[in-house]
């Protein structure tokens, strides 16, 4: 027999498969997986009448991971038939072992994810162990796939369509008490030993087990979609579905479609269904832009290959965050949550202890949902100490300043900091655009200083980018880098300039919006067309968000910054639109009760009616497509650019940098990767076409030209 799965059969005539690949760290379905079932099951058929039931459980911390996605990546158009040949063989193994004829039971001791959870759904009865760390569910959607292990056709089954869709097409994880209360397990138990003992009473007590969808006279729980309820949510759920997606992301509109397809046929016509649009999936561009960043990347990044090497790791004890406003609340709360003591400073104990109150606010609505118990909530604010006083960051080994982008005050407290924390901390400016080099000309110990720029709301935005000015030293760097991991945030690391790479960026986004606003162009196509390409939101709405009079504040700073050098700064034609917001209509952003939208009380924002007979031409439109290239095309190309000049330094912290920190659109995996699946020659030629339209900054710079002669990607 193979190692893979251990198969040990005990005095009670009960057959314990263990779960256990070689060589790796968690179990997934590979080709060794597959040998290794069809082996299993093929014995547990031949010795059939000598066995009493079947336990399954892991050898691994985790009960078992999916899909293997190293394999998964490399599947392409050419090798459908087998890939469909071979999914369906993994389907009839696990169909040949909940139709064995004896009970199985999932004794899950660790998170069982995709196809983890799938192997776990053919199993008669479930069982997990009872801890935080379990987590149950089906989270191929996030990377362009389905559940093709059955997972989409047995769920619809055991929940019914309604219920089973948040797991399918969002990727619902719950923990073992969610997934009690929600029908998805039987039982839960404290001890692996429980939860065994628990798994052979349940064989002894039911030698008939068989499948609820395998049982006579079985019918979908809430009805098939020809029942009226379900009729009627049928009707509405495509365009739901379609307003989320955008039509940019494939999988979950394939999930749905598998989904319903699926419970109005019998059980292996279903699987059938879902073979099909996993292998449509997989083989498509889509799913290998989304494994390629948010797996092979994002791994690559929390494994620490920007990190300097061969500096020990180094845990941050005490936090001093100087001022309480929206980003200085939002660090000192993540970094609480780490169990790091805080000293939250501002220029008054009123506007410090308003800052830890956003804290509060946010802890308490985690009690009021059952998520926090109240003793953790007050041992967490504890940890929050709101001061106006300097001395009070004695001890702390880092200081972040999150005060406003005001060069003169940022270095009026970060030296005053300096001198009442630890001689060696590591002083740090929450800056999203001024040049972290200049401003480390405020502190005694240079090389102790280095930007970390969050993104707001803090809580929420898993990305924080790290910015090495010219003096900062590489364990200052390594030290950063610890502390973001620390606080569960994703760390980029770029190299100093002005606007560093994310807000550059997103500043060619937003004045591509703007400018094609000045153009004569529909706002409400620029909006629209903007969310088609995969944006979160329009370029005009963020602008409202962002506050058109801190982007001219950032411009006239630009602006003094430059001419000090002897330089000017390249105008756009999104600047004279900005002025006349600002200057001749009053009208700032949302924060000031209006921009390109209006705000009414109680009412949903809207664009400003006045943008019509203001802006728009007649004859200025142009075509959908010209206005989503514009808005993709201006940010990859700027990207480029940041690798060109050395500001980038992997392709990895561009994609996910520019995913988690810019909301580029994510069905692309990424500002670089969006350029290696345009195809190299065509992005060239497209972006040749654009700067012949409208304007110069669309020309591609040297380094694309390059490899777009050697035709290798990014």
């Amino acid at each position: 027999m193979t190692d893979a799965i251990r198969y040990e059969k005990g005095q009670d005539n009960i057959v314990v498969l263990t779960i256990d690949m070689p060589g790796q760290s968690a179990n997934t379905m590979n080709a060794v997986y597959r040998e290794a079932m069809g082996q299993t099951v093929a014995r547990l058929e031949a010795e059939k009448d000598s066995i009493a039931g079947v336990i399954i459980t892991s050898a691994k911390k985790t009960f078992f991971a999916g899909g293997d996605l190293n394999e998964l990546i490399k599947v392409t158009k050419a090798d459908a038939k087998p890939f469909y040949d071979m999914i369906l063989n993994i389907k009839g193994q696990l169909r040949r072992l909940e139709t064995l004829g004896k009970p199985v039971v999932a004794a899950i001791n660790g998170a069982a994810l995709g196809g983890g959870w799938e192997i776990c759904l053919a199993c008669h009865h479930r069982i997990a162990l009872d801890n935080s760390s379990v987590q149950l569910g089906l989270p191929e959607v996030t990377l362009g796939l389905l559940p093709g292990g059955g997972g989409v056709v047995r769920m619809v089954r055991l929940l019914g369509l309604e219920k089973a869709l948040p797991y399918l097409a969002e990727g619902k994880k719950v923990r073992p008490d969610a997934a009690l209360k929600a029908g998805l397990i039987h039982d839960i138990a404290a001890t692996p030993e429980e939860m065994l003992a628990k798994a052979r009473a349940w064989i002894a007590a039911n030698p008939a087990a068989v499948q609820p969808w395998d049982a006579k006279g079985y019918k979908i729980p809430g009805g098939t979609p020809s029942t009226p309820a379900v009729a009627q949510m049928l009707a509405i759920a495509p365009s739901v579905l379609r307003d989320k997606t955008k039509g940019c992301f494939p999988a979950p509109e394939k999930i749905m479609c598998a989904a319903v397809e699926g419970a109005q046929v019998d059980f292996d016509t279903a699987q059938i269904i879902e073979a099909r649009y996993f292998t449509e999936l997989t083989t498509g561009q889509v799913a290998k832009n989304m494994i390629g960043t948010f797996w092979f990347q994002l791994n690559e990044i929390n494994a620490g290959s920007s990190r300097p090497q061969g500096i020990p790791q180094y845990v941050t004890k005490k936090v001093g965050v100087l001022g309480a406003g929206m980003m200085g609340a939002g660090i000192a709360y993540v970094s609480a949550a780490a169990g790091i003591e805080v000293v939250l400073k501002d220029v008054s104990i009123e506007a410090a202890e308003k800052g830890k109150s956003y804290s509060a606010k946010l802890l308490d609505k985690k009690v009021s949902r059952g998520h926090m118990t109240a003793d953790k909530r007050d041992a967490f604010l504890a940890r929050i100490k709101p001061t106006a006083s300097d001395a009070d960051l004695e001890g702390c080994d880092l200081i972040i300043e999150a005060v406003f982008e005001d060069r003169a005050l940022k270095a009026k407290v970060n030296a005053a900091a300096e001198a009442a924390a630890l001689p060696d901390a590591v002083i740090a400016s929450n800056t999203s655009t001024l040049p972290i080099t200049g401003l480390a000309t405020a502190v005694q110990k240079q090389d102790k200083f280095i930007g970390l720029h969050f993104f707001s709301p803090v809580d929420k935005m898993p990305l924080v980018e790290i910015i090495k000015g010219a003096k900062t030293s590489d364990e200052t760097l390594a030290r950063g880098f610890d502390y973001v991991l620390q606080i569960k945030k994703t760390p980029i690391v770029v190299e100093d300039s002005r606007g560093f790479f994310t807000s550059r960026v997103f500043g060619t986004f937003t004045n591509e919006g703007i400018a094609m606003l000045g153009e004569g162009v529909s706002a409400a196509m620029i909006e629209a067309e903007a969310r088609k390409a995969g944006m979160p939101v329009g370029p005009l709405a963020i602008s409202d968000e962002v506050s058109m009079s801190l982007m001219d504040h950032i411009r006239q700073q630009t602006v003094a910054d430059l001419a000090a050098e002897g330089k000017q700064i390249p105008q756009h034609p999104a600047f004279a639109v900005i002025d006349l917001m600002l200057k001749e209509y009053k009208r700032p952003g949302k924060a000031a009760g209006g921009g390109f939208y209006d705000y009414p009380e109680g009412g949903k924002k809207h664009l400003w009616p006045e943008l019509k007979a203001r802006f728009e031409k007649a004859d200025a439109q142009i075509s959908q497509e010209d206005v989503r290239d514009r808005i993709l095309f201006i940010q990859a190309i700027e990207t480029v650019r940041c690798v060109e000049e050395g500001v980038l330094k992997s392709v990895a912290d561009a994609n996910i940098g520019s995913i988690f920190g810019i909301g580029f659109a994510a069905w692309t995996g990424g500002a670089l990767q969006f350029i290696n699946q345009y195809g190299i020659k065509d992005f060239v030629a497209r972006a040749q076409y654009l700067a012949e339209q409208y304007g110069e900054r669309f020309l591609p710079p040297a380094l694309l030209l390059e490899k777009a002669a050697k035709g290798e990607g990014f």
